[in-house]
């Protein structure tokens, strides 16, 4: 099995190679790799939450599918031991559309009979990417006031999973006020 690459092979941003279809005369990336990340939204998704806790970005950068479930692997694993299942909501932002390529060069003794140098070096598909601008909020979490040290604890832990700076953000969400129209 071929060996995952470093991140920093990947990590500037590229011309996105995208194009995905249903129909095969219009998809020109031939073979798709299966997206890692499971859920994008976890948690209770109905209920209104005081704060969320952000954590954004500090430059252009492509974040890999791994990275992504890693991040959330583990925020998720600890809002749910210390806050329950229903008291907190954990989203994901970004979506990995960009596929990374691989070109295979051999190294050791026979290596020049499998290996065709740069000449054909376009490269298979080994993943996918995110492209992520600089400010850009990579996950959320939505809490009310008693677990807010929780989710800022559980997005710290996500901030190490990811390849770039980043930095938290909290925010108090206003409750929307609705107001009902009477028939006259």
């Amino acid at each position: 099995m071929a060996k995952l690459r470093k991140a920093i092979a990947y990590r500037r941003i590229e011309r996105p190679y995208t194009r995905k279809s249903k129909y095969r005369s219009k998809q020109f990336v031939r073979a798709m790799p299966q997206n890692k990340v499971v859920k994008f939204v976890q948690g209770d998704l109905k209920k209104n939450f005081q704060y969320v806790v952000s954590l954004k970005c500090g430059s252009n950068i492509q974040i890999r599918h791994n990275a992504l479930e890693s991040a959330r692997l583990t925020s998720n694993r600890y809002l749910e031991t210390k806050c329950g299942k229903n008291a907190y909501r954990l989203q994901i932002r970004v979506f990995p559309h960009h596929v990374l390529r691989e070109n295979p060069l051999a190294a050791g003794a026979g290596a020049d009979r499998m290996s065709t140098g740069m000449k054909k070096s376009f490269g298979k598909p080994v993943g996918l990417a995110a492209q992520v601008s600089r400010h850009q909020i990579i996950i959320q979490a939505y809490v009310d006031k008693q677990f807010l040290d929780f989710a800022k604890i559980a997005i710290d832990r996500a901030k190490h999973k990811v390849p770039c700076s980043c930095s938290l953000h909290i925010e108090k969400i206003e409750p929307k006020i609705v107001e009902e129209k009477v028939a006259k």
